[in-house]
């Protein structure tokens, strides 16, 4: 077993990680602010270390003596990048640049970077988008992600830094927060559970890869100590699905009708994004998948106790 230090532990990722972490008989440490809500990690022993993405120091303290460091932080969305592309790169790249020199530094075994798979391919109309396709970004959150992974194989040849970057696709579930301006599934049952209507970007007909957060965690938990054959992997769930399809599940699942308010479909995002995960599924075998009926299920009942509390 290892010591992992999750950045970002206390997010929607993050702290799903830490619970698959643990449960696995890691010696884990949550790395967040824990100022805007209490750690909401389930796992017992877990040391949730309070510190500031931004401080040098506190990244030092986060990732000395660990073993490998799964960075799982963004300071953006999409939207927010799109909307300011140099904060963006302060906070992410530049800041993530920091993080890698402290893992150097302290001498750890790997650096595990969640990146995106929803916004790195870019509009090459693929269908099913492999790791060895072009990464052709289009979008400032997907240039910055690209970025960083670019910095990642410069560390790995020039300081010797193990690293695997996870292109992870369109993740949705529990501890999501609905608030943010991330996520179509829990923002629109956010919306459906207070009779609001639910925006959607265009026609509905854009095609992404909807995966359920613990099956998210549990194909990156084996890359805390397992051997790797490559840097950079896929993952999702391979599956395709318009807006609409979604749209129509929501309604299923939750037994109410989806009022819809249609805004136009950003400039910076693609119409069709579906990751091939053969790469991952060959090395670390078959996983079985949450299906979207079941997951949708799961997070609209967390809405719903959420917001009676």
């Amino acid at each position: 077993m290892a010591r992992v230090s999750v950045i970002g532990g206390n997010g929607f990722l993050g702290s799903h990680l830490v619970d698959a972490l643990a449960a696995a008989g890691h010696e884990v440490t949550a790395f967040d602010r824990f100022t805007q809500r209490p750690p909401v990690f389930e796992a017992n022993g877990v040391a949730a270390l309070t510190g500031d993405f931004m401080s040098d120091d506190d990244l030092v303290l986060a990732v000395t003596g660990q073993d490998t460091v799964f960075h799982m932080l963004s300071t953006t969305t999409p939207a927010t990048a799109d909307a300011d592309p140099a904060y963006d790169i302060r906070t992410n790249v530049v800041r993530t640049l920091a993080l890698i020199d402290a893992c150097v530094d302290a001498g750890i075994g790997r650096l595990v970077f969640a990146s995106t798979g929803g916004a790195i391919y870019g509009p090459q109309h693929k269908g099913r988008y492999r790791e060895t396709d072009a990464a052709e970004p289009i979008s400032p959150y997907g240039i910055g992600k690209l970025a960083i992974e670019r910095y990642l194989e410069f560390y790995r040849r020039q300081r010797g830094l193990n690293s695997v970057t996870c292109r992870i696709s369109n993740p949705y579930g529990t501890r999501q927060q609905a608030d943010k301006p991330q996520g179509l599934i829990p923002i629109a049952l956010r919306q459906i559970a207070r009779d609001l209507p639910v925006v959607r970007l265009g026609d509905g007909s854009m095609v992404r890869d909807y995966i359920y957060v613990d099956d998210v965690v549990q194909m990156l938990a084996p890359l805390a100590i397992d051997a790797v054959e490559h840097s950079v992997y896929n993952i999702g769930s391979g599956i395709g699905l318009t807006v609409n399809d979604v749209l129509a599940t929501l309604e299923r699942v939750t037994q109410r009708e989806v009022m819809i308010d249609e805004r136009p479909q950003p400039p910076s995002f693609v119409d069709e994004v579906v990751l091939d995960t053969t790469r991952f599924t060959d090395e670390f075998g078959e996983r079985s998948l949450t299906a979207l009926d079941e997951g949708v299920a799961a997070t609209w009942e967390a809405i719903l106790r959420h917001d009676h509390e």
